[in-house]
């Protein structure tokens, strides 16, 4: 077991795809961290809009480059700082909007190169094995959620995470999951300084 978890240093990580920090989505990861926050773990929260995140680009003749040789990412810009605050995390919250039943675009594009990165054995250290957990947040008509959950959690698997648990929200059921959540926070720090997700 890691000593920083067992001595009650815990970082926990929530990555956002959502531009508008006290939307639905921002809502749920704050009662998730919340929880985690009460145990005297250390939280950080990245928002994806707020950083510059450049497409792929796809960069060699067969659509691969450095990442698939390396396990880096030769684009200059917010990515490999985000990576780098993945790795030194103890488990991680990723969560989205829903749009079209699909993740959001700075989502997608972020985890576009992730999973890149992580073909390659360099790349994927300090991902493969640590825990996740996913939440899909419909607004709107609240459709879609689930659909967003599957894609979320194959693209997290893809990278090599371990993937414990996926929360479809609706705007619907927005106050329930956000119950949810907090119960869902306490239960992720336990799961992981006991480390049970890796049974």
């Amino acid at each position: 077991m890691d000593n920083r978890i067992k001595g009650g240093i815990m970082n926990i990580l929530g990555i956002i795809g959502s531009r508008n920090p006290s939307g639905k989505t921002g809502s749920c990861v704050d009662c998730f961290l919340d929880t985690v926050r009460s145990k005297a773990h250390d939280v950080g929260k990245i928002f994806l809009t707020e950083k510059k995140i450049e497409k792929c680009k796809q960069c060699d003749i067969n659509g691969w480059g450095k990442c698939r040789t390396d396990g880096f990412c030769v684009i200059n810009d917010d990515f490999s700082e985000i990576v780098e605050y993945i790795r030194k995390s103890d488990g991680i919250v990723f969560a989205t909007p829903v749009y079209f039943s699909d993740l959001s675009e700075s989502m997608k594009t972020f985890l576009d190169r992730l999973r890149r990165i992580s073909r390659n054995e360099k790349g994927r250290q300090g991902i493969t094995e640590k825990p996740v957990i996913g939440i899909c947040v419909a607004g709107g008509g609240g459709g879609g959620s689930v659909m967003c959950s599957f894609f979320l959690e194959r693209t997290l698997l893809t990278c090599g995470f371990v993937v414990v648990d996926m929360i479809p929200v609706r705007r619907q059921n927005l106050s329930l999951k956000q119950e949810i959540l907090r119960i869902t926070g306490n239960w992720f720090v336990q799961h992981i300084s006991g480390g049970a997700y890796k049974q």
